[in-house]
């Protein structure tokens, strides 16, 4: 019989480290084309509710 599983348990501390150095890189940004304030791609604009240049989301001024 061969060893098919881990020698030893990997601690959840251990485990926890490893996984979180995968993110490295800052999202990436991009202008609005109606307003010009940075979003996400594929996100609708905060500031002004547009997405694809036609207004999607009805946006509350204060």
């Amino acid at each position: 019989m061969g060893a098919i599983g881990p020698k030893n348990r990997t601690s959840k501390a251990r485990r926890n480290k490893r996984k979180a150095n995968w993110k490295l890189t800052a999202p990436s940004l991009a202008k609005c084309s109606k307003c010009g304030a940075l979003i996400m791609p594929h996100r609708v604009c905060k500031e002004c509710g547009t997405y694809n240049k036609r207004q999607v989301v009805k946006v509350e001024e204060e």
